[in-house]
């Protein structure tokens, strides 16, 4: 009988995913109750800060709640139909940073647009089949989530923005196309006039701006590098280092993005992107060097001492001394000059000691940490005065790959989801008519695509929902009792600043901005303000509960309907992780190292929520794949190594040999291979005869590689698999 074909990738995949469920699945029934109990014990010190907020917290509340006002003032004298929406937008794109306002307001816009635009087709391209309209509803519902999945913020709201614009805009004109191009124009007049205030207020009215943050972010993270290495060379506490490690690739995402606010601030900003990119492609290279100076066993060498205690003097120094110290690097920057020419010098005497693999492999990343920390600092000094820079730079202005990481079954599973959650409710409402339904269908269509992509949906849109349901007693008491007794624009500022101020200080709170953000979007929402505000309970309750209602159907989609699966999703990026290595290993031309490191370390920063939420596993995960990126690094050496003159045939041809059979056994195994430890100890034999061989410089770098390659394989068995 002929046996069906073996597919290698699919069955690592399996392996991976079955060893990952049997470990963790059992965790996953209580990760919604540890997720609650943690935030429990997180409020009070969270609500200590909401009572001692920071100057920059009430900078931005109060910005933010007048720029909110002048919106509604605005659309009470044009006479727009919803004029809570003008405010709401206010709120809804409000962040501390004014690139961030700029960005998110410019991308609801256009996603409102093209929501309105879609919104308009489908009225007019239907006509009056009620099917068909949900149809085609739920298709391009789903279609924005997965768009909004692959992409990142706030491309991605915006991408999420377009789908559920055109649920708000299209049911209630179902039936009566005239309706949709009066409604859409309505709805994208009232959306910009809340973008253009909050975007007048953040930038005109003390503002804070990208360029600022990111060199202050910029200026901590140099810091807490300096001090990660410092710990790497001495041996530091493991706990706290990988907690460090965590936050410093944390840190690069984060400026990443950041990147991209800086340039719309102001047309003179937009050159900031470019000495961004390229110092954190040096930054991300630090990070690696330093992991492979940790994994480095250091030998008593003479040839090494000078530069290592060169090395841990500056960065004893820089920690010491603190961000204060950055306002003039040319200091540090002429000592790290310094410490690479050293090290570049010293394997000529590293053979005379002992351990020569070891002290050549540890002065090459010593100069290559220095070489890059240094230009680290001159990115910091661009980032300042990037005319200034570039004036004085004749470097080659070849920009660095950043990759990131996009998940294309995770995508289509939350396009399926929300398509299939929107298709259920609106089919219920065009068999009822119930108009409270409407509201309902709508809420689910924005909860099921907007939180979609989060690493955990359910918990975020639990926190939706606390927000929301705080809200319903103070708007019941501002819009239904006191402003119906007591009207007019004076009144309504009385009465509805100090309920905004505070939701705004808790949005400028990192532990309470999603519950913070539910609560002023929806005490707007349920209050619905108006010039003549009248007391009407029903409708406010009616309105209230459809919401709260659409929330939990929401999230019960998320818990019901092709539910995240940690595990899963750990799973795929661990296989992603090793068919990067392996494209590493045998693919003919030698990837850069930039892009291979951002790949790596945004798929990493997907990983950490992931695994934090898999207990001793996860952790196991977390530490091979930040082990995976040295790896990477010593396999990009290798090849490097193996494409140049330096290295003889012989030596060559191993290498080649080596890659190859890493690839198959290791990365893309076969059933029923041996363990990998015999792999790491063939390796390091041979690598020591490599160097016996022959004492140059390069030879013993390869040899370094190897061995380090060894190492991680007997270190990281759950994420290199190997079988015990």
């Amino acid at each position: 009988m002929n046996r069906p074909e073996h597919d290698p990738e699919k069955s690592q995949t399996f392996r991976t995913r079955s060893w990952l469920r049997n470990k963790s699945l059992e965790r996953d029934g209580d990760a919604t109750r540890r997720h609650l109990a943690l935030s429990l014990r997180r409020f009070p010190a969270s609500l200590r800060s909401l009572i001692r907020p920071t100057r920059a917290d009430w900078v931005f509340a109060i910005r933010t709640t007048a720029a909110g006002l002048l919106a509604l003032f605005i659309a009470y004298a044009l006479e727009l139909e919803q004029p809570q929406w003008a405010m709401m937008t206010v709120f809804i794109v409000s962040q501390p940073v004014a690139g961030m306002v700029l960005a998110k307001g410019f991308f609801r816009l256009l996603g409102t647009l093209v929501g309105a635009l879609a919104a308009v087709s489908i009225s007019v391209a239907v006509g009056g089949s009620p099917w068909l309209f949900v149809a085609v509803l739920a298709i391009w519902i789903g279609l924005c989530t997965f768009a909004a999945s692959l992409l990142r913020n706030p491309e991605a709201y915006g991408a999420a923005l377009a789908g559920y614009t055109a649920a708000i805009i299209a049911m209630p004109a179902f039936g009566h196309q005239h309706l949709a191009v009066e409604l859409a124009v309505a709805r994208c007049t009232e959306i910009m006039l809340g973008i253009v205030c909050a975007g007048i207020a953040s930038r005109l009215i003390l503002p804070q701006l990208a360029r600022d943050a990111i060199i202050q972010r910029l200026s901590r993270s140099i810091i807490d590098l300096a001090t990660y290495t410092h710990a790497a060379f001495a041996g530091g506490d493991r706990a706290k280092m990988a907690a460090l490690h965590r936050k410093l690739i944390a840190e690069t995402q984060a400026l990443a993005e950041m990147r991209a606010y800086a340039r719309l601030e102001a047309p003179s900003l937009a050159t900031h992107g470019h000495p961004v990119r390229r110092t954190l492609g040096h930054f991300l290279s630090a990070l690696s060097t330093t992991r492979m100076l940790h994994g480095h066993a250091a030998p008593q060498n003479v040839a090494l001492m000078p530069v290592r205690n060169e090395l841990k003097s500056v960065l004893v120094d820089l920690s010491a001394a603190g961000v204060e110290a950055l306002e003039d690097t040319s200091p540090w920057i002429a000592r790290l000059d310094a410490i690479a020419r050293q090290a570049r010098r010293a394997p000529e005497k590293a053979a005379e000691g002992d351990d020569r693999v070891g002290t050549v492999a540890r002065l090459t990343l010593a100069a290559e940490f220095a070489d890059t920390l240094k230009e680290v600092l001159l990115g910091l000094d661009a980032i300042r005065e990037p005319a200034a820079a570039a004036a004085k730079s004749n470097r080659p202005r070849r920009q660095p790959a950043l990759v990131v990481h996009r998940d294309h079954e995770a995508a289509l599973r939350n396009a399926v989801r929300a398509a299939l959650a929107t298709t259920l409710v609106i089919s219920f409402w065009m068999a009822t008519r119930w108009a409270d339904v409407a509201g309902v269908a709508i809420i689910v269509a924005v909860v099921s695509s907007l939180f979609a992509s989060r690493p955990a949906p359910l918990e975020t849109s639990w926190e939706f929902f606390k927000g929301t349901l705080l809200a319903v007693p103070f708007s019941f008491m501002v819009g239904q009792i006191a402003l119906p007794a007591l009207p007019g624009f004076g009144w309504f500022t009385l009465f509805v600043v100090p309920v905004l101020i505070v939701g705004a200080l808790g949005m400028a709170n990192r532990e309470l901005v999603g519950v913070a953000t539910a609560f002023a979007i929806n005490f707007l929402a349920f209050l619905n303000p108006h010039e003549k505000m009248v007391y009407a309970p029903q409708a406010f309750f009616n309105s209230t509960i459809s919401i709260l209602i659409g929330i939990l159907l929401a999230m019960g989609v998320f818990a019901v309907v092709l539910p995240a699966r940690p595990h899963v999703f750990a799973a795929r990026l661990v296989k992603a992780m090793q068919e990067d290595l392996a494209r590493l290993c045998l693919h003919e031309r030698v990837p850069r190292r930039s892009a291979f490191e951002s790949l790596a370390y945004d798929r990493i920063n997907q990983l950490l929520p992931y695994a934090m939420r898999l207990g001793q596993t996860g952790k196991e995960l977390l530490a091979g794949s930040v082990a995976s990126v040295t790896v990477g690094v010593e396999i990009v050496r290798l090849r490097k190594l193996q494409l140049s003159d330096k290295l003889t045939a012989e030596d060559k041809a191993f290498v080649s040999g080596f890659l190859k059979q890493f690839a198959r056994d290791v990365l893309l195994p076969s059933p029923g291979r041996k363990s990998t430890s015999a792999l790491a100890e063939t390796t390091r034999q041979n690598a020591t005869a490599m160097a016996d061989r022959h004492d140059d410089a390069e030879t013993l770098q390869a040899a370094a590689s190897l061995r380090v390659i060894a190492a991680a394989l007997d270190d990281y068995p759950v994420f290199f698999g190997k079988i015990r």
